[in-house]
């Protein structure tokens, strides 16, 4: 497969006035091997990367747990105990990464979750939806917010700072620059996904005056850990390539390669109906022929690990090729299918780059 293919596929999108731009990245033994920008920007135009972002955290807590400084197992009240409220003692670290906490819709507005003190009120207000760890469900911006105050806790830096050092800088929690999001086709839609006759899944976090929202200075500002990263495609890239060959030896050896190729959550997600395949942060492909529904495309390996992003973000790593794809755009599809099929595609023919 070449490049000029995948490039073609990123390009269409562009051509037919479905996104207003994108940009793509593919690395490989620690460089960029190609990087393109279609439409509306620039080679250096900086993308919100959304959930791509939890992988960032992630792995600010993996520096962390090799330090020795926090555990998986340690129970979120006992270092936050305005979090010990409304029967949320069970609640550990691990249920945080592995999106079996139980709380997936906990309110947080930006501006609360950006000081200490509105996060602190809005953790003590939070109940459970179910008990922590007998079932899993994405957890779109709550379980991060916990993540970070326990890194600034346990680390004595603004969770900020902390995650941009651990993404080595280039990627970007709390910068105010970004391209503009646009909502793209009706929507009305958005959030909205036809899987079956009668059966239509709503995802009430997915609004567009939520996500619109990202386009706010206050928001960009507040760094929400589960979404509000900003970075280029080869930014991403290179930091998935970081996570496979752990340069200077940033990570513990032992940690990184448990968070990075070890299921510890393969409760069926209620979203896609498969197995969760969740490390302690990204997704694995897995062998049972349903990485594409865990936002990889066909041909990746079944080591390949990811965090994929809203919109049809693309964030993956393969230990077995080498190689780690990224492509974002800030034209956020109101039609979920579009954007998922898109993601697809393009994972499909990276994975097949020679």
């Amino acid at each position: 497969m070449s490049l000029a293919e995948l490039f073609a596929r990123a390009r269409l999108d562009v051509d037919n006035g479905l996104v207003p731009s994108c940009q793509l990245a593919l690395a490989r033994e620690g460089e960029i091997v190609a990087f393109e920008t279609f439409g509306a920007a620039t080679p250096a135009s900086r993308y919100t990367i959304f959930s791509v972002t939890k992988a960032l955290v992630a792995a600010a807590v993996w520096l962390l747990v090799g330090d020795g400084k926090l555990r998986y197992a340690d129970r979120v009240a006992d270092l936050i105990p305005e979090f010990d409220t409304n029967g949320k003692r069970s609640v550990s670290v691990d249920h945080l990464l592995l999106h079996t906490a139980g709380f997936p819709r906990a309110p947080m507005r930006p501006e609360e979750g950006a000081v200490r003190e509105g996060r602190l009120a809005r953790f003590a207000s939070w109940r459970l939806d179910w008990e922590p760890g007998t079932r899993t469900e994405y957890h779109p911006t709550a379980v991060h917010w916990v993540l970070a105050e326990l890194i600034e806790r346990v680390s004595g830096h603004d969770f900020r700072t902390f995650v941009t050092a651990a993404a080595r800088g280039a990627l970007t929690l709390g910068s105010g620059e970004a391209l503009d999001i646009v909502i793209v086709g009706d929507p009305a839609n958005i959030g909205s996904v036809e899987r079956g006759e009668g059966d239509t899944l709503v995802i009430p976090e997915i609004r567009d005056d939520l996500l619109l929202r990202y386009n706010e200075p206050i928001v960009r500002a507040a760094g929400v850990p589960g979404a509000g990263a900003t970075g280029t495609a080869a930014d991403v890239a290179l930091f998935f390539q970081d996570l496979l060959h752990n340069p200077e030896e940033a990570w513990d050896a032992e940690v990184l390669a448990d968070a990075t190729g070890v299921v510890h959550n393969a409760l069926p997600d209620p979203y896609t109906r498969v197995a969760a395949n969740r490390t302690r942060g990204v997704v694995l492909a897995g062998d049972d022929g349903f990485e594409s529904l865990r936002g990889f495309g066909p041909g990746v390996s079944p080591r390949a690990f990811a965090s994929p992003g809203l919109g049809g973000q693309v964030a993956w790593a393969d230990p077995e090729s080498g190689l780690s794809f990224a492509y974002l755009t800030n034209g956020l599809d109101a039609d979920l299918v579009h954007a998922f099929r898109r993601s697809i595609s393009l994972s499909k023919l990276a994975a097949a780059v020679t």
